[in-house]
């Protein structure tokens, strides 16, 4: 039962040191995508770490969980992690680790429901607002024009064709390249598939908003998929043109003067945009992301060396 212990303390460890270590770093707005990669390897593991302990303390609480787990291991390996006697306080132990599984797996699937009731809202706005012609369809249309005075521009996951939804005030404002980055962006969006890191990471702070990493990773996710869509349409569309397109997409609603924090990440996009800092050495790209691999990893051989060091005996 020590290895239980041991990963709740692992986990918690890092839950309270990466985002205190990630908020002191200055190069994931730099990196955006590697920063991503650490987060999710962080959240991974603190999960995994939960999940582990979970199995092993059901495993010491329940003769009949015991063997499922232990099901295929020889007997020396079961005694290697001293499940016996701790069943008084391994049962509540896995019993509230079990709720927590089953609290999150409730809001993922709260929060998948959620966007797809969002996605048929804009879908029924859109036919308002454009209403098919007879015998029209727009299943394989990838942009949509839409009459209005205010610029807006965003994606719509309409099955397997993502659709760019544009207005004519938009339309008006961006020049050529302008668009492109503008379509670079949102494009980027679908290909990195950054709809399910939101919301994994909206379902994990909404299930638990005590827990500071996971409200954390909710604001950095946020933050970094929009920094890495622009980088995407940089390198497209050039990074003068990606931060005109978001001059031209917002400064009608004052993120470019005192505003809420979340409506002044534009005028932080732009500048970054205009001022980029140096991208990291590639070196120092591959050690970032091989440490940020192990973080999950860790956990794992936590588990295993107990049942390894019996085999190996």
């Amino acid at each position: 039962m020590m290895v239980s212990l041991a990963l709740l303390v692992l986990g918690g460890l890092v839950a309270a040191m990466a985002p205190r270590v990630l908020a002191r770093a200055h190069w994931p707005d730099r990196e955006p995508v590697l920063a991503l990669w650490v987060w999710q390897c962080v959240v991974a593991g603190v999960l995994l770490c939960c999940a582990l302990a979970m199995a092993l303390s059901a495993a010491a609480a329940w003769q009949a969980v015991r063997g499922h787990v232990f099901a295929p291991a020889p007997h020396g390996v079961v005694e290697a992690y001293a499940l016996s006697g701790h069943a008084s306080w391994a049962a509540p132990l896995a019993v509230t680790l079990g709720a927590g599984a089953v609290w999150t797996a409730a809001m993922l699937t709260g929060e998948i429901r959620e966007a797809r009731a969002r996605r048929r809202r804009r879908r029924a706005e859109l036919l308002a607002r454009a209403p098919l012609l007879p015998g029209e369809e727009r299943h394989g249309e990838r942009l949509v024009v839409l009459e209005g005075d205010r610029p807006e521009a965003w994606l719509l996951r309409a099955g397997s064709a993502p659709q760019l939804v544009i207005t004519t005030a938009a339309l008006r404002r961006l020049k050529g390249p302008q668009f492109d980055a503008v379509l670079a962006h949102e494009q980027g969006h679908a290909r990195a598939r950054h709809h399910w890191l939101l919301h994994c990471s909206s379902a994990l702070a909404r299930g638990f908003p005590q827990v500071p990493v996971f409200a954390a990773f909710h604001d950095e996710v946020h933050r970094l998929v929009e920094l890495a869509a622009d980088d995407s349409a940089s390198r497209r569309s050039g990074r003068l043109a990606t931060a005109l397109a978001l001059v031209e997409l917002n400064e009608d609603r004052g993120v470019f003067g005192p505003c809420p924090a979340q409506l002044s990440q534009v005028a932080d996009r732009v500048h970054r945009l205009l001022a980029p800092a140096p991208r990291l050495t590639a070196a120092r790209r591959l050690r970032l992301t091989a440490v940020a691999a192990l973080v999950p990893v860790v956990p794992l051989l936590v588990t295993f060396v107990p049942g390894l060091s019996a085999l190996g005996g």
